[in-house]
């Protein structure tokens, strides 16, 4: 298995240390979850791109009911920042 070399700020080192955990494990657990959230994002746009093509951009009404859909699942009701 290949070795590599991690740098901790010192809090971090510490608290890993204060708490006997396996930094290695903590590692591999942490670069699994990373990839396996950079896949699922990458289906996501693959599946939104095929979407798009199949039936076209969203009309401006259709993302506003979504976002105001999204805030009342969220429980909030301020209003998003506009993207830039």
């Amino acid at each position: 298995m290949p070795r590599v070399q991690v740098y901790l700020p010192d809090e971090l080192y510490r608290a890993v240390k204060e708490r006997h955990l396996a930094a290695s494990e903590l590692l591999q657990g942490a670069v699994r979850f990373e990839l396996r959230r950079l896949e699922l994002l990458e289906a996501t746009e693959r599946y939104l791109s095929e979407l798009v093509d199949e039936v076209g951009e969203p009309s401006t009404a259709s993302v506003a009911r979504a976002e105001r859909l999204a805030r009342r699942v969220r429980g909030t009701t301020a209003e998003a920042p506009k993207a830039s």
